[in-house]
């Protein structure tokens, strides 16, 4: 049975989300997701902190929707973030990110890399995390926009994470048809999501499309210049906003 995942998504558990939990379910029910990943920011948040929310993440699912809690770590200079999923106590706050892998994996959870091209984030990749990250955003809406990172290609390459996508979703503007397809059986639940991302029965799609086809890839060339196009549309909305103060 396949199912879509959205990931990479804020509630007003993180210091700058704007949704409630209840308000996500029901948003990402109605587009067709079956799995709604969530990634808190680390800042604020306990152990104490942790078990709550995962408890309102319970209250938050339904018949339609599983949503599973999740934690997004940020090194001290808020430059290298991680997503976390699973059955992983809370690991602090600005921890290093050798430590909070290691972390993970003694959990058993699962980690993948997000927004590398978010401060250059992906000139701090480290041989070693290869092993220990089952994902590398390729796309992430908030900070690629409407194409692809042009950074993770060459991450992928150094290691045997697999394509991932995320929204970052924080408010409407970060809504964009990114999934990750989830083979699962025969039940959807936590575990049962774990389990298939663990054995990497998911792959990364975008309007639909896997992202491997060659139907996606040329259309590369036309996404690539639509986002410069809407950055440059953004610099003069900005600009403009500016003058009329």
């Amino acid at each position: 049975m396949e199912v879509l995942a959205v990931c990479h998504v804020h509630s007003k558990w993180s210091y700058d989300g704007s949704w409630s939990l209840e308000m996500l379910s029901a948003k990402f029910s109605r587009r067709g997701y079956r799995v709604l990943m969530m990634t808190e920011h680390d800042r604020g948040f306990t152990a104490a902190r942790l078990l709550e929310y995962r408890e309102a993440c319970a209250q938050a699912s339904s018949a339609e929707i599983l949503v599973v809690p999740g934690i997004e770590y940020s090194d001290a200079a808020n430059r290298v973030h991680i997503l976390v999923w699973g059955d992983v106590p809370f690991l602090g706050e600005g921890l290093c990110t050798n430590e909070m892998l290691e972390g993970v994996k003694a959990a058993n959870g699962v980690a993948v890399l997000a927004h590398p091209s978010r401060r250059n984030a992906w000139t701090c990749f480290e041989p070693h995390w290869a092993g220990q990250l089952l994902g590398i955003e390729v796309w992430n809406r908030k900070y690629d926009g409407w194409a692809p990172s042009q950074t993770s290609p060459a991450l992928l390459q150094k290691s045997s994470a697999i394509p991932f996508v995320g929204l970052d979703f924080h408010t409407h503007r970060q809504s964009f048809p990114l999934a990750m397809a989830l083979e699962l059986q025969p039940e959807v639940t936590e575990e049962t999501v774990l389990q298939c991302l663990r054995s990497r029965r998911c792959y990364a799609r975008a309007f639909g499309v896997p992202l491997s086809q060659n139907l996606f890839r040329t259309a590369l060339p036309v996404l690539g210049a639509a986002e410069q196009g809407r950055r440059t549309l953004a610099s003069i909305a900005r600009y403009s906003r500016g003058l009329t103060r």
